[in-house]
């Protein structure tokens, strides 16, 4: 039994060689969050696949959100959340928790989850190095930023001497002051701007399905084109229009593909970027 395992485990790496040399040296952002993030189990198997990709020579970028822990500490502070259209009204008080949570407590435990496992990583929010620079979206939303330009500098300094960069999802704008934004944003913007051979989304869903009911009817591939046809007939609809949108925004702006993959499932980051088969569903330009 011992020798079928260890003949399996030589497959699965020799396999893996064809990927593994397509994204040595490139840039893979990943976006991270949903019950990936809360399930101990789940964020220790995310960690080790980011370890492993970057040891393999893939340069890896790590943008999160922290939507969870925020309600948590908003609620423990007595202060309402308030919603629209999905994005969360941020007046001054909402705003230096937000900071709080996701530059603070949600950052520094990814970087701490990191380096526990071996690897080494820095904690970064789009304020270091006026890395991501924002504009007011909308005066009603209170601090909620629109993306104006990534300066991708830090995070280039940050990989060139083998760290990998934990980015939150905070701006700042020409007034100084900091901004909330949407990390599926933030991730299509990133891999944008550095021209990453692949951006993953991590969600709680497989990807797009032609029929919501069936979890066979995945769809592996889908074009810009496809995409727009796709939601015209309603099979990309509801929840999934915002995801799917911020993947065209990454691809539009540079990217070469991104993925949709279901983060509940263990080590879905390498099963999607280095197996034949996959699991979610890939978007190209075309």
């Amino acid at each position: 039994m011992n020798n079928v395992t260890n003949a399996m485990r030589a497959h699965i790496l020799t396999a893996a060689v064809p990927y593994i040399k397509q994204y040595t040296d490139q840039y893979v952002v990943v976006k991270y969050g949903g019950n990936a993030m809360t399930d101990e189990a789940l964020k220790k198997s995310v960690m080790k696949d980011l370890l492993l990709l970057q040891l393999v020579g893939v340069k890896v970028v790590l943008v999160h959100g922290g939507g969870p822990a925020i309600n948590s500490t908003l609620d423990a502070m007595n202060i309402e959340s308030h919603f629209s259209n999905g994005l969360r009204v941020t007046d001054e008080p909402t705003m230096d928790v937000v900071q709080m949570v996701l530059a603070g407590k949600v950052n520094k435990s990814l970087v701490a989850d990191l380096v526990d496992l071996g690897g080494k990583a820095i904690g970064l929010c789009g304020v270091d190095g006026n890395m991501i620079q924002v504009h007011r979206q909308d005066e009603t939303l209170g601090y909620v930023g629109a993306i104006d330009y990534i300066d991708t500098t830090v995070i280039d300094d940050v990989i060139s001497k083998g760290y990998i960069p934990v980015i939150s999802s905070i701006g700042m704008g020409k007034d100084g002051k900091t901004y909330n934004i949407n990390a599926d944003t933030v991730s299509a913007k990133v891999a944008g701007a550095l021209k990453a051979e692949t951006m993953v989304a991590m969600t709680n869903i497989d990807g797009v399905l032609r029929d919501v009911n069936d979890p066979l009817s995945l769809i592996s591939k889908i074009t810009v084109s496809e995409a727009a046809q796709l939601k015209a007939d309603g099979i990309i609809a509801g929840g999934m229009i915002p995801k799917v949108d911020c993947c065209l925004e990454a691809i539009e702006a540079g990217a070469q593909k991104v993925f949709i993959i279901n983060g509940e499932i263990p080590h879905a980051i390498l099963i999607e970027l280095l197996t034949d088969e996959g699991l979610g569903t890939m978007f190209v330009a075309g």
